[in-house]
């Protein structure tokens, strides 16, 4: 990943912040079967190792295990939030005309020794792992003990578990601090007049060292 050193964000549990907020990640590999990339939802055990481990499962029908099996490249991204800014919003605009657009965004990329787990214990705990992540902050939680045992185990037949030690982990928080501080203020007003732009309007005043207003 193209890193700039003013985008680079090295410390891990910010890292891991942004897998658990965003976990439908991207699974790409590099294999027999060539470059394939499928949308999967991870489950992070950080204190599993140094760097942590992440657990997903694919659908047996799905050949992207089969390459992993064999030993294909893993690649896994995960996209945080994202927001394409204007030039209205810099003061730069009004000084020079000298600006162009882009696009803020936070994102995480691992790499890591991935193996196939075919293991019904192994895939109930993974299955249960990542269900109880989603479901805890509802209001009345859908567990997998909820559906019948049979019924489940059926269902597991179905898929296989993959498990990626992490060995490297990248992130890249472009929010902005790269421009003057009147330019950082203009795209807080800015993002802060379209819904759903919160969670970008918080890291740019973070990243940027603004104030609270």
């Amino acid at each position: 990943m193209y890193q700039p050193p003013h985008f680079r964000e090295e410390d891990l549990s910010v890292q891991h912040a942004l897998i658990r907020a965003h976990p439908l990640g991207m699974l790409i590999t590099a294999g027999t079967s060539g470059l394939m990339a499928n949308s999967v939802p991870f489950h992070l055990d950080a204190a599993a190792s140094e760097k942590g481990i992440l657990r997903l499962h694919l659908a047996k029908a799905n050949p992207q295990w089969r390459d992993i099996d064999a030993g294909a490249d893993v690649l896994a991204v995960f996209q945080g939030a994202d927001a394409y800014i204007t030039p209205s919003w810099y003061q730069t605009k009004q000084e020079t005309g000298k600006v162009v657009p882009t696009w803020n965004y936070a994102i995480v990329q691992v790499r890591g020794r991935a193996r196939v787990i075919d293991d019904a214990d192994w895939l109930l705990q993974q299955i249960n792992a990542i269900t109880t992540q989603q479901e805890g902050p509802r209001d009345r939680p859908w567990a997998v003990g909820d559906a019948p045992d049979d019924f489940i185990r059926a269902q597991m037949k179905g898929i296989i578990g993959v498990e990626i030690e992490i060995a490297a982990i990248e992130g890249k928080w472009k929010v902005s601090q790269n421009r003057p501080v009147a330019d950082r203020e203009g795209v807080v007003a800015g993002l802060g007049e379209e819904s759903g732009r919160e969670d970008m309007v918080d890291l740019v005043r973070r990243y940027g060292g603004l104030a609270e207003t």
